[in-house]
């Protein structure tokens, strides 16, 4: 089978699709993303899930989702005050992907090890 590379997508720099991509792909975003296709989170319980994340950059990230729609921020009246993070409608149609992914990460982990250290060992 030939491929025609001309049917692939092609990413200009103002493209939409590309500037969605780049936004719900991020370092951070994608495990957010799947913790809240779990439920509704408050922004401490995602932080202590996501080792080595900053408060600013969780912070960062959440604001990126939420501003592109998919997650919603819902202010608690608790005292102290707390805050909470869930999927939107939007986000929820996110969900089923996300989710897949994260699961493809869990059964394909040991073969990507493996694969990385014959990566490395042929490097080295």
């Amino acid at each position: 089978m030939t491929h025609d590379p001309s049917h692939c997508p092609k990413f200009q720099v103002d493209c939409i699709n590309r500037k969605i991509l780049d936004q719900i792909s991020g370092k951070w975003s994608i495990m957010v993303l799947t913790m809240l296709g779990y439920g509704p989170h408050r922004f401490n319980a995602i932080k202590k899930q996501l080792e080595g994340v900053s408060q600013k950059a969780l912070t960062d990230t959440l604001r990126k989702l939420e501003r592109n729609g998919v997650v919603d921020r819902k202010v608690l009246p608790t005292s102290p005050v707390g805050v909470e993070y869930e999927l939107t409608a939007l986000g929820q149609s996110l969900r089923a992907h996300v989710i897949a992914l994260y699961t493809w990460t869990e059964e394909n982990g040991d073969e990507i090890t493996r694969a990385q250290a014959a990566f490395d060992e042929r490097a080295a």
